[in-house]
């Protein structure tokens, strides 16, 4: 993914996924460690299942991981979750790129 190539929501989507400790936590795992399945993955960053699958959730939205469900040799259904590559440069000329295709959304 390419930030000049980023809608004004993809930007807004991307730097919300980024915004929390939890999920940039989650990307320097993936990036260190390489894919890895949700147990494991809940285990070593020392966060509990259902939190993680939130925070993966929201990163797989904006495009920054993605996932592949396989069988484990004993029939277990793993979700292995992986970096997605990607650079982002952000510049008030980028965001000045991405602002007219924003939807026309009311802020909450």
């Amino acid at each position: 993914m390419k930030s000049k190539n980023l809608t004004g929501d993809q930007l807004l989507a991307t730097l919300s996924a980024l915004s929390n400790p939890h999920r940039l936590r989650v990307i320097a795992a993936l990036s260190a460690g390489g894919r890895n399945y949700v147990s494991q993955l809940a285990r070593e960053l020392n966060i509990s299942r259902p939190l993680l699958h939130l925070h993966l959730q929201k990163l797989e939205e904006a495009g920054l991981v993605t996932s592949q469900m396989e069988l484990s040799e004993d029939g277990k259904a793993l979700n292995f979750f992986e970096a997605a590559p990607f650079a982002i440069n952000l510049t008030p000329a980028t965001i000045a790129e991405a602002e007219p295709t924003l939807s026309n959304t009311n802020d909450k």
